[in-house]
Order: structure tokens, then sequence, then C-alpha cells
């Protein structure tokens, strides 16, 4: 069932224990992230704003009362420019703030989640699934049933089990 950005937004302040989201995307068009993209491509230094974004109050809030927030992302190198400027300004941010990232690297071999969309895993219940354009535009998110949990949480066990911590994987692989 389509969920409103409301409800998807009260998703992120109520859940109680964890969020894990799985990103499979090499781009994300994202409005409000145009400025300072254009910002990192021209080699500026990351304006405040970007710094201090409310999602990053988001994630240390959550965090600091004893929740975990995670994701994995499932990447090909050589890395987008969208990418390098998600993981160079937006992952090293957000994991200041107590954000987890993992990274499960496709290049030299068969996607083990080839086909899978990417989704938000609310306390091991509450499944999102998320759709977008050709563009990496965001088109909406489906609820899933509660009954489903079981498989989404089987793949986010696959992508955890095959993923890398960011940091380890960025020291060796973000410049290329």
């Amino acid at each position: 069932m389509t969920i409103s950005p409301a409800d998807f937004g009260k998703l992120f302040a109520e859940f109680q224990r964890e969020a894990f989201r799985l990103e499979t995307l090499s781009v994300y068009t994202i409005p409000d992230e145009q400025e300072t993209f254009s910002s990192f491509k021209a080699g500026e230094p990351q304006p405040d704003m970007h710094k201090n974004a409310p999602w990053v109050s988001t994630i240390r809030k959550n965090v600091e009362s004893g929740k975990r927030m995670y994701r994995v992302h499932v990447v090909r190198r050589p890395l987008t420019d969208y990418l390098r400027y998600e993981m160079g300004w937006g992952y090293v941010r957000n994991a200041a703030a107590g954000e987890e990232f993992f990274i499960l690297d496709v290049t030299d071999r068969p996607n083990p989640l080839e086909g899978i969309p990417d989704f938000w895993a609310f306390d091991e219940s509450a499944m999102v699934t998320m759709e977008y354009n050709d563009k990496g535009e965001f088109l909406g998110a489906q609820r899933e049933p509660e009954s489903d949990a079981g498989k989404w949480l089987n793949i986010r066990d696959i992508a955890l089990a095959e993923a890398v911590p960011f940091a380890e994987w960025w020291t060796e692989h973000g410049r290329e």
C-alpha cells in the first residue's frame, strides 16, 4: 500500500530500536541537494548548511536515545560523481552523528541483491520499499505487509553479510 510522505516521515521519529536502509542506485536526484552537489563538483568546501542539515539532527537524536540507524549501499566502481558526493560529504557527516554505513561492492562479482529495490526496515516489522525513475528521482514509497517482513530482513542479512564497513572501504576505494 502507498505510504504518504507524512506517514513515512513519522516512522523515523517513532521507531523504537533500529532503522535499516538498503541503497541500490548510483545516482539519487534529490532537489534539496542540487546546490551542495554543484558545490562538491566544483571542488568547493562543504557548506555549513549541508553539515548541519535536519537529517543530521534526526540521526543524532535517534542514536543518542539508544536507537540504531544503519545502511548498506550496493556499489560498482568507478563511483559516479553523485556517489563520491553522497559518501564523501553525506556518509562521513552522518557517521559522525552516529549512523553506521556498510558497502557491498559488486565491481568484480555478481550482485547477490540484483533486482532488489531500495527499502527501509523499521524495528524489523515496518518495511517500506522505495521507487525511483531511471534518473534517480524518488517517485514514492510502498508500505509492505508486515507478514512479508521476514523476506526483507533476509535481504538485509544478506546485504550485511556481504558488505564491509564504510570507513574501511572508503580508505581503500574512495578516490576511485
